[in-house]
């Protein structure tokens, strides 16, 4: 099979529709008539609603439906996009009397405009009792404040889950004797870092639409990663069947995550339930900033043992998880904080320990965001390697290349997985190179007195959750000699539709151009988990190549029945299958076809659903260089570079764009993003005025290499790459600030105002 797609920068397949402003995302074809829907939020961070009063609001001219809590079903749910059994909890209401944090859902109204929506909103009258919070989610677990004490909480997997001491998910897991390894070290460093919650912010905020069909189903169509965990979501929430549930996925203009959890699709579904008629919801920036699902905050402590000559024996790891008001992937997020970070360093490390707990406290629900936990971690296994290196005096790159793990070694921390495929050490070396590592070692005072240094930091993720995640495609002949493809997975404008055409391309010999794309409909696409875990290129990849496998089995036997031969005597080239013996005996893709309706008792298409026992990991180096201010404590990203070990890219320019795309978001974690609450549980950071996300101006040079290997499990030797790219600035910029300053920043962002106020300690 000769590669002519798979390997090259192929245009997205969408660029067209997407740069000429062509319809195609949710608010673009919601009927025009459909009702306007907005939320009434709780202004307190903890508190019982006593009376709500909706008389009024109800007589505004215009206003088709007003919603309490006595009005929807009140079956307990979760709003995260994972496979069935959920791991995280069942604890949400579509409405509750009992509201958890400053923003929490109160009432749903529905109306013809928005000015008739908003008048009705400020007509409802609430009266709360107003119960003490916990804020501090230091002081959650076993609080005498209980945030859900309801007893029909339900845990539906053995997470360490209890309500009654405000513990989402606990746990604990090693190898090893780790006390009597770091009893025996020569070295052994304890340090505490803090990662704040990060929002998403992608452009397009969260919306769905939602209608009744002409059959009485409920039609879902909404800027979701995961439509077939929406349709179940729902059903649950509702209390309505599967099948009268249709979920539909427009493009989406951006996800990172945030859009694996059901953020507004229940409250749109009870209008149109309750009235017959479509609604659509659509987040201001202020809602997506105070009532969606950012990243998990997360306080990791590490100790780590070593030997003078820096062989790293041993890690103990504990994570103290924020999951919020809900416990949305706050059992999952938690593991990639560990099962990460620790088997980068698999090479000599003798023993492990990783343990966990994940409180419910009174702020904004947690969710899924890219890396998903990894990046936390690795930002306090990474900071204290290079913490190590200083305490040794070892180059930071030399002690990586010492301790890493390599190809064909098992990770007793990764589930006791192999490394099939694994460039990590070339990744590490590229950096070094490309950066000029030797050269910048040393901290250089610049002519204007500013400080430059550069600090690195590695990482790896996986590709899809093993033994869970699921892939499928059907892909068929069309009567012209062209093929459909029909698609479960979600493309959030990370181009898997051109990826998966890419394959299917060179497996069928046959032009991009020859295979229509249809994806992300609950009724008409195979099931797949949805686009999450970095499943997609990998798992979804791989069903695609085997049912254009398949289906080329099934044109050759259609091909040779025509020809009167076997099929051990036809070949197909991509356009006809035709005799061994005698090329010119032969039958054309269109005849095939055609042959194929009339008479014929084989079907030619193929469905394949692909799940993988394995997640081999993606690894990826990361360097950078700033300029510190020792005055003010500024801190310039001069540049940033990266190598990256994704197995085969499959399309290196959309590669290269999820890398440069997902270093952005690490950057903006590392030095701007901050989520910052308020005495009372406000949030304060609900605008862009507020939150601080990087411009092009902020970032400096960002450059991005390949390094790649072959991973056997994959399509065509591919791995994932959608989440590890976010995982290396964070450590890398802590370590060059610290060696440009003397002091380090464990908290993020790193603040010019932390930066003085350590210097100043330290003097």
């Amino acid at each position: 099979m000769n590669q002519k797609y798979v390997g090259t920068g192929v245009r997205k397949s969408d660029a067209r529709a997407l740069t000429t402003g062509q319809p195609v995302y949710t608010d673009d074809i919601a009927p025009q008539n459909a009702l306007i829907v907005k939320v009434l939020r709780s202004p307190h961070a903890h508190a019982l609603i006593e009376d709500i009063n909706v008389d009024i609001a109800k007589k505004v001219p215009g206003i088709a439906c007003v919603l309490t809590y006595k009005d929807v079903p009140q079956n307990r749910f979760t709003m995260a996009g994972q496979t069935f059994p959920e791991p995280s909890p069942y604890d949400r209401l579509i409405l509750d009397r009992r509201v958890r944090f400053v923003g929490d859902a109160v009432a749903i109204v529905a109306g013809e405009t928005d000015e008739a929506v908003d008048r009705a909103l400020r007509m409802i009258k609430v009266k709360y009792e107003v119960l003490e919070p916990v804020l501090d989610f230091h002081k959650a677990k076993d609080n005498p404040v209980l945030i859900h004490p309801e007893e029909n909480w339900v845990a539906n997997c053995p997470v360490g889950a209890d309500n009654k001491r405000n513990l989402c998910a606990s746990g604990q897991e090693g190898h090893g004797d780790i006390e009597a390894v770091l009893a025996s070290c020569d070295v052994v460093l304890e340090r505490t870092y803090h990662t704040k919650a990060n929002q998403q912010t992608p452009m397009e905020t969260f919306r769905t639409f939602t209608q009744l069909d002409a059959y009485g189903r409920l039609n879902i169509i909404s800027s979701t990663q995961v439509p077939f965990h929406v349709r179940r979501i729902l059903s649950i929430a509702l209390g309505i069947p599967k099948s009268k549930v249709r979920v539909m996925k427009p493009r989406i203009g951006g996800g990172f995550g945030a859009k694996q959890t059901v953020v507004t699709e229940v409250y749109p579904a009870i209008v149109t339930i309750k009235t017959g008629r479509p609604a659509k919801i659509i987040y201001t920036r202020e809602e997506s900033m105070i009532a969606s699902s950012p990243r998990h905050e997360m306080e990791v402590t590490v100790r780590i043992g070593a030997m003078k000559d820096g062989t790293i024996r041993g890690i103990d790891l504990y994570t103290l998880s924020n999951t919020g008001a809900f416990g949305e992937h706050g059992p999952t997020t938690v593991g990639l904080s560990g099962h990460k970070p620790i088997p980068l360093y698999s090479g000599t490390q003798e023993a492990f320990r990783f343990r966990y707990d994940v409180v419910y406290t009174n702020v904004m629900s947690a969710g899924a965001y890219r890396g998903y936990g990894a990046t936390q971690g690795i930002f306090a296994v990474e900071s204290i390697v290079n913490e190590l290196a200083d305490e040794i005096g070892r180059d930071p790159i030399d002690l990586r290349m010492q301790n890493m793990v390599r190809e064909g070694m098992v990770m007793p921390a990764y589930y006791g997985e192999k490394t099939n495929a694994c460039a990590l050490d070339r990744c590490v070396q590229r950096v070094r190179e490309m950066i000029g590592w030797d050269e910048k070692i040393k901290p250089r005072v610049m002519p204007n007195g500013r400080i430059r240094a550069v600090g690195m930091a590695m990482a790896m993720q996986g590709s899809a959750i093993s033994n869970v995640d699921v892939g499928a495609v059907i892909i068929r002949l069309s009567d012209d000699g062209t093929y459909n493809m029909l698609l479960g997975c979600t493309d959030m404008g990370t181009g898997c539709d051109t990826i998966l055409v890419q394959m299917a391309a060179d497996c069928l010999e046959c032009r991009m151009e020859d295979i229509a794309v249809y994806a992300s409909d609950t009724d008409t696409a195979p099931y797949d988990s949805g686009s999450y875990a970095s499943a997609t290129t990998y798992v979804t990849g791989m069903a695609c190549v085997r049912a254009c496998e398949e289906l080329r089995g099934k044109i050759i036997r259609q091909g040779a029945k025509m020809l009167n031969l076997s099929e051990e005597e036809v070949a197909f080239d991509g356009k006809r299958v035709f005799s061994l013996e005698d090329e010119t005996r032969s039958a054309d893709l269109a005849s095939i076809a055609y042959s194929g309706q009339c008479g014929c008792s084989d079907v030619l298409s193929a469905t394949v659903s692909h799940s993988s026992p394995v997640s081999p990991p993606p690894f990826m180096a990361g360097a950078a260089e700033v300029e510190v201010d020792p005055e003010t404590g500024h801190v310039e990203l001069i540049d940033y570079v990266a190598a990256v070990d994704c197995g085969t890219p499959i399309n290196p320019n959309l590669a290269r764009v999820q890398t440069e795309g997902g270093l952005v978001q690490g950057i903006g974690m590392a030095l701007y993003e901050d989520i910052v609450y308020a005495a009372d549980g406000t949030n304060l950071s609900n605008s862009f005025m507020q939150y601080k996300i990087p411009s092009r101006l902020d970032i400096g040079t960002v450059r991005v290499e390949f390094e790649s290997s072959y991973e056997p499990t994959g399509p065509f030797g591919a791995k994932s790459i959608g989440e590890v790219v976010i995982n290396t600035p964070s450590p890398a910029i802590a370590d060059a600030v610290a060696r440009a300053t003397g002091v380090r920043v464990r908290t993020l962002p790193i603040t010019a105002e932390k930066i003085v106020r350590s210097m100043m300690d330290k003097q």
